[in-house]
């Protein structure tokens, strides 16, 4: 596991470089993305029908989820639809969740010592959301460099975790070890004090 994990962390690293050095050609690639996920989700959909887990609508949401996925695997023009939606998609996000801070940190105005800085970070993260309609490319130039932030980020965690994993290893079977020597000598002692 200890291994596994770092490698895949080596590999994500070297894959967000990747990602923030080419962001452009990062963010059009999220459409092949969305396609591959839509693919799978309509596989999974289609097995919990066939195992009765599932009812009929799901059944013709997952076939059509397949339907699309393939229909852009196979005429990529198709991906740029999804880039767009994508772009339209983090618009929305950033202005919502910039909402949401606004209202926040207004409603525990009076338990809260800073929320003067969640009303000036919803602020921002609502006029981000707007230039984000109002610039779709620097949108999709940013997001690249976010992706490969957030695959760098996951590599430096898969590495620290694959270390602290093999020390974490060696710590509990250390303490497994002496805790069975700690109770075959009570019980060594018990049958001592018996006789």
């Amino acid at each position: 596991m200890t291994i596994i994990s770092i490698i895949l962390g080596i590999i994500f690293i070297i894959g967000g470089f990747s990602c923030m050095f080419t962001p452009l050609a990062t963010f059009l690639n999220t459409g092949y993305f969305f396609c591959i996920l839509l693919f799978i989700y309509g596989i999974i959909g289609i097995i919990r029908f066939c195992g009765k887990r599932a009812g009929v609508l799901e059944l013709i949401i997952s076939i059509l989820a397949i339907i699309a996925g393939i229909t852009v695997i196979f005429h990529p023009g198709q991906s740029l639809v999804f880039d767009r939606m994508a772009l339209i998609f983090i618009a929305c996000w950033l202005i919502i969740q910039g909402v949401l801070s606004i209202v926040t940190a207004v409603t525990f105005r009076a338990t809260k010592k800073g929320w003067g800085w969640g009303v000036v970070i919803g602020i921002i993260g609502v006029l981000a959301g707007i230039y984000s309609f109002a610039h779709p490319v620097l949108t999709a130039l940013t997001a690249g460099v976010l992706i490969g932030l957030y695959f760098v980020q996951t590599g430096f965690d898969l590495i620290f975790f694959g270390a602290a994993f093999g020390k974490v290893k060696s710590a509990v079977e250390g303490a497994i070890t002496g805790a069975e020597k700690a109770s075959s000598s009570e019980a060594d002692a018990g049958d001592e004090t018996e006789k």
